[in-house]
């Protein structure tokens, strides 16, 4: 590894790859992609961007994350999920760089009653969940020096959430109808991207060991467990100025009374 490691983000302007930017900003050499560098719908071009960046650590945060939209755009969402990431462990091998990549909460079905741990079977209920764990699977396969790291329930500033949609609705509404019998654990955007460089700055200095013992697949949500509806009702409470002063009511409802076209897990909660 060159003595100023070169880090490229791929989806760099995602919530989670803004994050990366700021955390990583210190680490080394920042090299960030976007679609207009390499359109992950057309994962070859992963190959060309890869091979001239030449990077010691690669960061994928881009996903399609649609997961609704996912239903119809199948052909897409495995494009982007899972053949980009088969590409980009595949060249990060070739390269000897450390690929560290983000899966999801919903590569589970949700039937289990206690958090779910790193050696429980996936069982997708939903095209996107589908194609996340594909791509886990690919990566996997490639081998080498790698981390995938699922997270759950992601919110944070930037990008598109769970909490900036509650803000924007709770700034118009005097009371919202949110589901309330899926749980989870909401997790930061810049909790993981500082997590993140945490991890990597000890990949990388050889403190886990020189060989690739460390690489595989782990668990990185925050702790606690609440539903949308429990989630939607501390953002209310806690909302302030970004709510205009206002304190909307988070009705709880089921999910049944809320259909999407695609299926969410009952419990999303993961064991760390």
């Amino acid at each position: 590894m060159s003595q100023t490691p070169r880090v490229l983000i791929v989806g760099a302007a995602g919530q989670v790859g803004t994050e990366l930017r700021r955390s990583f900003a210190v680490y080394g050499e920042l090299l960030v992609a976007d679609r207009k560098d390499a359109d992950l719908a057309h994962p070859e071009q992963m190959h060309e961007l890869v091979r001239r960046v030449e990077p010691d650590v690669i960061l994928n945060e881009a996903a399609y994350t649609a997961v609704d939209r996912a239903e119809q755009e199948r052909e897409l969402a495995f494009a982007i999920n899972a053949e980009a990431p088969k590409v980009l462990a595949e060249e990060a091998r070739r390269q000897d760089a450390l690929l560290v990549h983000y899966s999801t909460d919903y590569i589970f079905d949700g039937s289990k009653t206690a958090p779910w741990v790193e050696s429980d079977t996936p069982h997708p209920l939903n095209v996107y969940g589908a194609s996340k764990l594909a791509g886990e699977q690919v990566i996997q396969v490639a081998g080498g020096k790698y981390l995938i790291f699922r997270t759950s329930w992601v919110y944070g500033p930037h990008g598109r959430n769970f909490l900036l949609t509650m803000l924007r609705l709770g700034r118009e509404r005097d009371a919202l109808r949110v589901v309330d019998d899926q749980h989870g654990a909401p997790t930061s955007s810049m909790a993981i991207a500082d997590a993140t460089r945490g991890i990597v700055e000890k990949v990388q200095a050889g403190e886990l060991g020189e060989g690739t013992d460390w690489a595989g697949l782990y668990h990185m949500s925050c702790a606690g467990e609440t539903t949308w509806c429990g989630f939607g009702r501390a953002i209310f409470e806690r909302g302030g100025d970004l709510l205009g002063g206002r304190k909307p009511k988070g009705d709880a409802i089921a999910a049944a009374d809320y259909p999407t076209p695609g299926q969410r897990p009952r419990n999303a909660v993961l064991s760390n």
